[in-house]
């Protein structure tokens, strides 16, 4: 007979809005072991599987601790709820978890009060804005069931609930009958209880006893604190807020760079200071589409998206934001793995502010194959493509603005941007296939440039860090020849060293805090490198901390946009600037994390920030060459 051997949760920490799905062994009627699904429809040996979720209500009001979300909580800071900060931050479960979270506590207290204006005004957040829970009763502790707040929101489930009494004070809410349950606000603070029964198909009664499993408290999905768009030229902190709460000024567009973090590289060993529940995928996802949604970008650039993630999650949930989708898997010629948890790039632009004109599709692999079959001696050409052959890809997209800011010098004229995408993903010993795979996405950008003459955005994860040979070629246009980057190249492609130039005006566009003025851009020149004009860093790990990421741009002005004498020149006397392609000009930069606020939970990702790597996001306004 069907029988249920075990029933277990991968995580028994339950969020909210995170799908719930227990793993259930089974025996088979032949003595085999399955977790297969044994639905009434289709019943084995005359018998299938029920399931049912119960929320388990005690009379007493339980309340989450802010910093341990698995234990109830004990304190309320009387502080975040005069300054309307989000309840659910307020919480400590002992007065030695509250003294020891204050210093980044009090950071709470401080961005809220920043965040009213002069006139009393909150100021909008680009991404997280707060949300008061609209509790007014001030508690300065927890005790018994003298909770401040309701801790459910009252919505009626989606079926009628079953409820039934239990003794010790207990009620149990029926809440779901299939095998997955989402955890909703009317759960936190709640266990949740699991129950799985063997059915007779023909009486339709239950077979020897239910199996059970309980979970901890639900608990609310932590909530990032709000990233704000700080404006480098001067005008208001946000621009201009759209009726749908986008940030743009008329003729501006903004774009967004995230390395997301692949599932199938986020193990519990490289990452051990990760909460298991907060490196699921399901909780991850959820944070991660409610940040991205939250940035309310023009232009999306994610790297590291699983294709099987990209077809059943970012690409159908953007859509219904009004994305479109490009994609380009990373190709896997050498190194097979496994084709469902392979990653690659993905492209999203607002299909009410730009259109598709064309797609361009860059596989390293073929340019090393290529490059061997010229370049490389016979007996070489094996090891040469185990060198140079590791999956990596860009996608470059050409889009049409559907806005305008060409003026009444040039009406009716089309408003093209060219967009690539690319993640480097090459171990840190292998400089030269580095160097080599960026030079060749730099030239292959600079024929579509010649061609079309229009502005470009290059986006991505390069695994440079500011002042390697790489990051010098992006932003410098050419690498010093004594380099000690160039020092590793055993199979002389980087010879000679003078063809490491390209002639792309490229500017990086966090290097524009370094130029900005005014209260919020000095707050963000602290968390940037004088020396590199980067940002301090975009990963950070517990063993690493420094910047990968970039968003490079083609630059308007020459003489404003590059210290760099010797590229000045190369540039003036290589291009006529009055025929040159319309630039592109930064108007504002999404904020900066500083290292202390990381540090509280070891490193990324953590229960806030759902990958090992930051957003990067600049708004920008596309300025008309000059006629001469």
């Amino acid at each position: 007979m069907l029988s249920v051997l075990r029933v277990h949760l991968p995580s028994d920490i339950p969020i909210v809005g995170c799908e719930l799905t227990p793993f259930v062994l089974l025996r088979r009627p032949d003595k085999t072991i399955t977790n297969d699904d044994v639905p009434e429809s289709a019943p084995l040996d005359g018998h299938f599987l029920t399931y049912k979720w119960y929320r388990i209500q005690s009379d007493k009001k339980v309340a989450v601790c802010s910093v341990h979300p698995s234990e109830e909580a004990t304190l309320q800071c009387v502080g975040c709820v005069k300054a309307k900060i989000p309840v659910v931050k307020s919480y400590h479960c002992s007065p030695k978890c509250f003294s020891d979270a204050w210093q980044h506590h009090r950071a709470l207290h401080d961005r809220a009060a920043s965040a009213v204006n002069e006139n009393g005004n909150e100021e909008e957040e680009i991404f997280g804005r707060f949300n008061s829970s609209g509790s007014g009763v001030l508690n300065a502790s927890l005790t018994g069931s003298a909770s401040s707040t309701s801790l459910t929101n009252g919505l009626t489930p989606p079926y009628p609930t079953a409820v039934t009494q239990r003794s010790g004070g207990e009620t149990w809410f029926e809440v779901g009958r299939s095998k997955t349950y989402t955890p909703t606000a009317d759960d936190i603070g709640h266990i949740l209880k699991f129950e799985c029964v063997v059915v007779d198909a023909e009486t339709k009664l239950p077979v020897g006893h239910p199996n059970t499993l309980s979970t901890s408290r639900v608990i609310p999905a932590p909530s990032p604190t709000p990233r704000r768009l700080i404006s480098v030229s001067g005008a208001d902190m946000l621009g201009n807020l759209h009726s749908d709460g986008r940030i743009s000024s008329s003729g501006n567009f903004t774009v967004l760079s995230y390395n997301i973090l692949s599932d199938s590289y986020a193990s519990s060993e490289l990452y051990s200071y990760c909460p298991s529940w907060a490196l699921s995928w399901p909780y991850r996802r959820q944070n991660l589409l409610r940040e991205i949604v939250g940035y309310r970008a023009d232009i999306v650039c994610l790297q590291e998206v699983q294709n099987n993630h990209f077809e059943e999650v970012f690409a159908p949930e953007l859509d219904k934001h009004g994305y479109q989708a490009l994609y380009k898997r990373k190709t896997n010629e050498v190194y097979s793995g496994n084709i469902h948890t392979i990653d690659g790039c993905a492209t999203f632009f607002r299909r009410d502010r730009l259109s598709h004109v064309k797609k361009y599709e860059v596989e390293f692999n073929k340019a090393a194959q290529s490059l061997t079959e010229v370049a490389v001696q016979t007996t070489q050409k094996k090891a040469a493509l185990n060198r140079l052959v590791k999956d990596n890809v860009a996608l470059i997209v050409v889009l049409e603005a559907k806005f305008n800011n060409q003026g009444a010098e040039n009406p009716g004229k089309r408003q093209l941007l060219c967009v690539a995408n690319t993640h480097v993903n090459v171990p840190q010993e292998l400089k030269d296939v580095k160097i080599w795979q960026v030079h060749t996405l730099l030239k292959g950008l600079e024929k579509i440039a010649a061609s079309a003459d229009i502005p470009m955005l290059v986006c991505g994860d390069f695994n440079s860090v500011p002042g390697s040979a790489p990051h010098s070629l992006l932003a410098l246009g050419k690498v010093d020849p004594m380099h000690t980057d160039l020092l590793v190249d055993p199979l002389a492609i980087l010879r000679p060293h003078s063809k490491l130039t390209h002639q792309l005006p490229l500017v990086s566009a966090y290097s524009s805090f370094l130029r900005g003025v005014g209260l919020g851009v000095e707050k963000q020149k602290r968390r940037m490198d004088p020396a590199t004009n980067e940002p301090l860093f975009t990963n950070c790990m517990r063993d690493f901390i420094g910047t990968l990421d970039y968003i490079f741009y083609t630059g308007g002005s020459l003489f404003s946009e590059t210290k760099n004498i010797y590229f000045l020149l190369q540039l003036l006397m290589t291009r006529l600037i009055c025929g040159s392609a319309d630039s592109l000009t930064v108007e504002s930069l999404l904020e900066l994390l500083d290292e202390e606020s990381l540090r509280k939970d070891t490193a990324l990702p953590s229960p806030e920030w759902s990958s090992d790597h930051i957003a990067l996001l600049a708004e920008f306004r596309c300025v008309p060459r000059p006629r001469c």
